[in-house]
């Protein structure tokens, strides 16, 4: 009954990001002989402004099929794409149906606060699986139509990356939602809160094999140098104990 519950209140937010993600893969995939075609352009690009040293990089790493790929996919559209989504998922909760006067029903069941919040919380983190996986195969499936090959274990490594990170949004949000009684705060939160990051992340840590965008996307893998554990360890620890900050909030808040 909670599982199905949780579903009912998250299914459309679910659904509506694996559509537009499975189409935005696709998308990905099948433009990829067009920028074929504009890659010796961008090659030209002077280097000698920072503009066009950025160009000139992102043409030669999209050279290669699979660095196309890493960076139109995992680099950009699938990150921002999951960590849009996983604030949207991590929304709304036991306060804010409470505020609408709705929680009545779920608080009267004969299940402890916690089982309800862990309940919401793995379903919202089984969907950012979803989310994040499912799409990504679907670059091995397609690739051979366009005459090329995405091996599947890259698929599922940057993905689990991606995922991880995500959840830490995901985690924030949901932490949030136990504090505000409304939908929008906590959205709203966590969102401009995740652009500072990137912007501070661009400006400051861009180099650094921590940055978050570098850790989100596996760039230390595309390029050789193997997982970024460290950084994955502490988004999953982050995780964590954001969740258990959400589990202390509800347990002790008067309904």
């Amino acid at each position: 009954m909670l599982w199905y519950k949780s579903w009912l209140e998250t299914r459309w937010r679910f659904l509506i990001g694996l559509a537009l993600l499975m189409c935005t893969a696709a998308a990905v995939v099948f433009a990829y002989p067009r920028v074929v075609k504009l890659l010796p352009m961008a090659l030209t690009a002077d280097v000698s402004s920072e503009l066009g040293r950025r160009i000139r990089e992102a043409a030669e790493i999209q050279g290669t099929y699979r660095g196309y790929l890493w960076q139109q996919w995992f680099g950009q559209n699938l990150a921002n794409l999951l960590s849009i989504f996983a604030v949207v998922l991590g929304t709304g909760g036991l306060l804010s149906q409470a505020s609408k006067g709705g929680a009545l029903f779920s608080l009267s069941m004969p299940v402890s606060r916690n089982r309800m919040l862990g309940v919401r919380a793995a379903t919202g983190l089984g969907e950012l699986l979803v989310l994040a996986f499912v799409p990504s195969l679907l670059l091995p499936l397609l690739s051979p139509l366009v005459g090329q090959s995405y091996a599947i274990g890259d698929a599922l490594v940057h993905s689990g990356s991606t995922f991880i990170q995500g959840a830490v949004l995901f985690s924030a949000t949901f932490l949030l939602s136990t504090v505000f009684s409304d939908v929008w705060r906590p959205l709203l939160i966590v969102l401009c809160g995740a652009a500072v990051v990137a912007f501070c992340d661009q400006v400051f840590f861009g180099a650094s094999q921590y940055s978050l965008f570098r850790i989100m996307s596996a760039e230390s893998y595309f390029r050789g140098g193997g997982l970024p554990w460290l950084g994955l360890l502490a988004g999953v620890l982050v995780s964590a104990a954001m969740l258990y900050g959400a589990a202390a909030n509800i347990s002790r808040r008067d309904f």
